[in-house]
């Protein structure tokens, strides 16, 4: 059983199952293994969180072979701790050692890895100084649907952190926005995920009035006044997975222009929504959702793309964005976010977690996408 406080925990056979679907899909890609950093591809794949420094620490992937995690030896109780662990090995090395030499060996000298992201070029440069005939492509290049399916765990997770961002939006409609700084409402809103079982805050946005045209404006010390539009948008972790949404509220009545912008978003939010099924190409969201801000003359004002991936992270492939031909696949999770940004006047941005469904989409996200008035 599992409770949103609770959710049905991870086991080694998870983690087991998901290195062996890693290693498949990059030999199914040409490749002769994956090789993972600390960082969200580490996690996912074995439930180990190291930080990630100048001591190399290596998740080595081949089809056909056991899962060898290369790790110093003052970090190897840690590791052994991860509940994925009972699924790999592990290859110690001590300091002053050379950790390359460690690694090298588990690799194929003239193949050609997928790695991380996030890996360090200093360890990237030390296995190829060690093995020059390899090479390496990003994993976001060569594997774009690693982390890109979720499972039901997974899935209930995602769904748990939604709920929670729900609640935080609910909560933050009853504050005080005039008179106040942004800062103090993104105080507010930081305070809220934490109250409904959020682990971590990654961003909480506030943009009011001009501020509003600026998608990733900080929240900083402008008053909040009547007459403002306020964007809201909001997110991080919870159980391990993210939540990310946006809403935009208006302090006191708005004007007719204002309600007609964030009804254009609203309905451009819902189109994005609609077009959701698999089997059609990511960059078909983009394509529905701006295709009704262009119709109503704001075409040049959505400036970025419609939605990303989101799981271990609040932010991952794949990109709901124009050229983006990866199907859409049940399991996947990702935002619809369309907007209207006016600079030097106000923005208005809808967001919701959208997961693909055998037979369309289910929002993860249920609060009123109307346009609020608060005080």
């Amino acid at each position: 059983m599992s409770s949103p406080n609770q959710p049905v925990p991870f086991t080694a056979d998870d983690y087991r199952a998901r290195m062996a679907r890693a290693a498949e899909s990059a030999a199914e890609a040409g490749l002769a293994g994956v090789l993972v950093a600390p960082g969200p591809d580490l996690v996912h794949l074995t439930g180990y969180r190291p930080v990630n420094t100048e001591r190399l620490t290596l998740l080595v992937l081949r089809a056909g072979e056991d899962p060898v995690l290369v790790v110093p030896t003052l970090e190897a109780p840690d590791a052994e701790q991860a509940v994925g662990s009972p699924a790999l090995t592990l290859r110690d090395w001590t300091d002053g050692k050379d950790p390359y030499a460690v690694a090298a060996p588990l690799l194929d000298a003239d193949g050609r890895f997928g790695i991380s992201d996030n890996a360090w070029a200093m360890h990237l440069l030390g296995l190829q100084q060690f093995l020059p005939g390899t090479s390496y492509v990003s994993l976001t290049e060569a594997l774009p649907m690693l982390r890109a399916v979720k499972d039901a765990a997974e899935l209930e997770r995602l769904a748990a952190a939604g709920a929670a961002a729900d609640a935080t939006y609910e909560e933050i409609l009853k504050v005080r926005f005039s008179g106040r700084k942004e800062n103090d409402v993104a105080a507010d809103l930081a305070a809220l995920l934490k109250q409904f079982g959020h682990s971590q805050v990654d961003f909480t946005v506030v943009g009011s009035g001009p501020n509003g045209a600026n998608p990733h404006h900080e929240a900083g010390d402008r008053t909040i006044e009547r007459g403002d539009m306020v964007v809201l948008d909001f997110g991080g972790l919870k159980h391990g997975y993210g939540s990310d949404t946006s809403r935009t509220v208006h302090v006191g009545e708005p004007t007719a222009e204002e309600q007609r912008v964030h009804d254009i978003v609203r309905e451009a939010q819902e189109a994005g929504c609609r077009a959701v099924q698999p089997g059609i190409a990511c960059q078909e969201i983009d394509r529905a959702a701006r295709a009704v801000i262009t119709e109503f003359g704001y075409g040049e004002r959505f400036i970025h793309r419609t939605g990303h991936g989101i799981g271990v992270t609040t932010h991952e492939p794949p990109y709901m964005i124009e050229g983006e031909e990866q199907l859409l696949v049940p399991g996947m999770c990702f935002s619809v976010e369309p907007g209207i940004y006016l600079p030097g006047r106000f923005g208005v941005r809808i967001e919701d977690i959208v997961t693909v469904t055998e037979d369309g989409g289910r929002r993860l996200n249920t609060t009123a996408r109307e346009l609020a008035i608060v005080e």
